[in-house]
């Protein structure tokens, strides 16, 4: 276990657990967070781990943005976002397996875009996000001018990005923001649950996906076609694909190995 003043890391299993832990500012980030929060994904992605949640801790907050009161400005803000910002937003979307996000509060400015990130998202009834950057005159960054628009179309996206209105979970959830929408005493067990069963899928194949996927959101279908023609050659000549048809054949569950 890793462990930073303001992020915690944590391993249960097959499953790294990142938290923000500043909950007396609702996990808010200052920019020495931000760069141990890269640095712990950066690790997540080539640790032997097969799954990695994304929370912050207490009750009230995933992470709430920039910590305002964190002290003087950045002086360089575009290095700054291509040293560190960048490439965590980058790592979360492109590492080799998958980034279940816990967003158990507010997940506001770049903590929205954390969340966006992430292959899925559970909510709490009691989540709000709000991309606030336009509050305090700037644009959104963290990647969700990209993220956003492709998830619930442009108008929409731009909408959310140009009022900086708050919205809850249930509209997060009918806009395709969030995957699921739990009571917060069922929190905890649906990600574990969805954990636990994405750590026993045949992680090969879960790669795969994630890679075809990401690809298909900046190519053609004909592109995409061929991805697929080419990556689902690596699936079949695995370990994985065997025992999965072995499994079937024998009528039991399968054994995967991530070979």
């Amino acid at each position: 276990m890793a462990e930073h003043a303001k992020l915690l890391v944590t391993r249960e299993g097959a499953v790294t657990r990142i938290t923000f832990n500043n909950p007396e500012r609702r996990n808010a980030v200052d920019p020495e967070t931000c760069v141990a929060l890269r640095d712990a994904v950066l690790s997540a992605a080539v640790d032997d781990s097969r799954v990695v949640v994304l929370t912050g801790a207490g009750g009230e907050a995933f992470c709430s943005g920039a910590d305002l009161k964190a002290g003087a400005p950045l002086t360089d803000v575009t290095e700054y976002l291509r040293t560190v910002t960048n490439p965590t937003i980058r790592t979360l979307r492109e590492m080799a397996k998958p980034v279940i996000a816990r967003v158990n509060g507010v997940a506001a400015g770049v903590g929205f875009n954390y969340a966006l990130a992430a292959d899925i998202r559970i909510a709490v009834s009691t989540a709000r996000f709000s991309q606030a950057f336009v509050k305090i005159g700037l644009i959104p960054d963290g990647g969700s001018t990209y993220l956003l628009s492709r998830m619930i179309g442009y108008a929409r996206a731009f909408e959310l990005m140009v009022s900086g209105d708050v919205i809850d979970a249930p509209r997060a959830l009918a806009a395709g923001l969030v995957n699921r929408v739990v009571a917060p005493e069922e929190l905890d067990g649906v990600v574990k649950e969805l954990a636990a069963r994405l750590a026993m899928a045949p992680a090969l194949a879960v790669a795969g996906i994630k890679r075809a996927a990401g690809f298909g959101e900046a190519h053609s279908l004909a592109e995409s076609l061929d991805f697929e023609a080419v990556t689902q050659k690596g699936c079949i000549e695995s370990a994985d694909f065997r025992e999965g048809v072995a499994a079937f054949l024998q009528k039991r569950a399968p054994r995967f190995e991530g070979r």
